[in-house]
């Protein structure tokens, strides 16, 4: 990615929120007796996971003026994410996850996103962020489920394109926060046409590319909700919609780079997991996301890239949570070393 020299690799914009896990793994949720505090929302993650890698990441988030707000925005100031575009939303509250901690495949995660200061971000918030003077501009799907939000961050992303900004979209899935779950399909494939990159999962790929709701099954747990269809036939329609890249995440398998080349055909790169034993998956998509991003600022190619991102979010599914636990380049790059390495 050859780009002038901007003032920020990245730019992040989206949810944030204060993430309380549980410490009784593997206790059902109604027996939980602690909780630790941590920073999280998914491009917070990505912006602490980046900078943790060594690029110069910059937040657009919006916080309540409350004790909650001081707490992430004292974690960000600490882990040197930029916040002088972090906005506080007098009225609005700063937002909250609760998730319980049952590996290897239960984690019961509930929302508190009521009048959340993040949702609130308008454009006005856009023009005094740096989005000309970034290399990358990411924001996540759940930018979009309410306004003046979604107007908001299609706005961003029509000024990154317009400044030669790379826009990444991560799609970000999240049933519970939306009022149907067709309107998410509409609003993600609106945001199509101005995305370099697409990052997602299987279920979320088909969320966004499908409109008959009864493909959706919706459970009580975010986590436990599935998306049935034709995956390869949403991939192409989806990279015939823009987007250079999609970025399917496939767990444990690792990830499968879907690009399109000069003559309209589908190539694709396999990026190969690391396998371990997973503690806790939430935020394992926002490591591997910051990881990616690493490769991509620094034109590692698409593989490499890849790799990188599945080393990250393989060391995340080993802690106990996401942002307090990304990884720094030198970890990422001794934990490889028991697998060989990158390539």
């Amino acid at each position: 990615m050859r780009q002038a020299t901007r003032t920020y690799d990245t730019l992040h914009m989206g949810r944030s929120s204060i993430d309380l896990y549980s410490n009784d793994i593997g206790s059902p949720f109604v027996d939980i007796r602690s909780f630790a505090a941590y920073v999280g929302g998914s491009p917070t993650n990505i912006s602490v996971g980046g900078r943790r890698l060594g690029l110069k990441t910059a937040l657009l988030t919006g916080l309540g003026q409350d004790p909650v707000g001081d707490f992430i925005l004292k974690f960000l100031q600490a882990e040197g994410v930029e916040t002088q575009f972090i906005c506080r939303k007098p009225g609005n509250r700063s937002s909250a996850v609760v998730l319980g901690i049952e590996p290897p495949d239960s984690f019961p995660l509930v929302y508190y996103r009521d009048n959340c200061a993040d949702i609130a971000l308008t454009i006005d918030d856009v023009l005094k962020a740096p989005v000309s003077e970034s290399r990358v501009f990411q924001f996540a799907g759940t930018n979009l489920s309410l306004e003046p939000s979604r107007s908001a961050t299609l706005f961003a992303a029509e000024l990154a394109r317009q400044a030669g900004t790379k826009v990444v979209l991560d799609i970000d899935f999240r049933p519970d926060q939306w009022h149907d779950p067709r309107a998410f399909g509409v609003a993600v494939r609106s945001a199509l046409r101005l995305a370099d990159v697409v990052i997602g999962t299987e279920d979320e790929i088909n969320a966004a590319m499908l409109t008959d709701v009864s493909h959706i099954e919706m459970t009580d747990s975010v986590s436990d909700t599935q998306v049935r269809g034709d995956v390869d036939q949403a991939i192409r329609k989806m990279l015939s919609m823009g987007p250079e890249a999609l970025l399917q995440k496939k767990g444990s398998d690792g990830v499968c780079v879907h690009l399109v080349d000069d003559e309209g055909r589908i190539e694709r790169i396999d990026a190969p997991g690391f396998p371990v034993e997973v503690t806790n998956i939430l935020g394992a998509g926002d490591a591997f996301a910051a990881g990616f991003l690493y490769g991509y600022v620094n034109d590692l190619g698409w593989y490499k890239s890849a790799r990188i991102g599945n080393a990250c979010g393989a060391i995340v599914v080993t802690k106990h949570g996401c942002a307090n636990f990304m990884p720094t380049y030198e970890e990422m790059l001794a934990f490889v070393t028991d697998y060989g390495g990158l390539e």
